[in-house]
């Protein structure tokens, strides 16, 4: 398996592919959630995925500042089903996090996460900064991260 760090224009357009039917495959089909995925803010993002041979295994988009808040912003982290349980989501996260710190020189990144996943975000640093709020029906928090 092999991460891959790319901006929207040095996506093939089957890793595009992949990555849009992996998105659709969990937040709409597997949490039934109809909701527009495709909200303009890839284009101008860094995306994060993990291939094995001909799949894509894990996901996640970072976007600049004031796209999505003021900071930096982690969002529509995914691992596949199939890859669940096995630590990717949290190297992941830690990946996108120091190459937000280490590579573009930023101290600060707010994503909104599922309610449910309140310890994991915190237990990578990131603490909650808002009430529960629904999004798209399901329970979500806002999370900043300051180092």
């Amino acid at each position: 398996m092999k991460w891959e760090l790319k901006r929207f224009g040095e996506l093939t357009t089957v890793e595009l592919y992949e990555i849009l039917k992996l998105r659709a495959e969990v937040f709409v089909v597997e949490q039934n959630c109809a909701y527009q995925d495709l909200d303009d803010k890839d284009q101008c993002a860094y995306h994060l995925f993990l291939r094995d041979d001909d799949e894509i295994a894990a996901v996640l988009r970072i976007l600049p500042e004031h796209v999505s808040y003021e900071e930096m912003a982690i969002g529509r982290v995914i691992v596949k089903k199939a890859y669940r349980g096995r630590g990717i989501s949290r190297e992941m996260m830690k990946k996108a996090m120091d190459f937000i710190i280490m590579d573009l020189g930023k101290n600060k990144i707010r994503m909104s996460g599922q309610a449910y996943l309140t310890d994991f975000y915190q237990s990578l640093g990131f603490k909650k900064v808002s009430e529960e709020y629904l999004e798209d029906g399901i329970e979500h928090f806002e999370f900043l991260f300051e180092c």
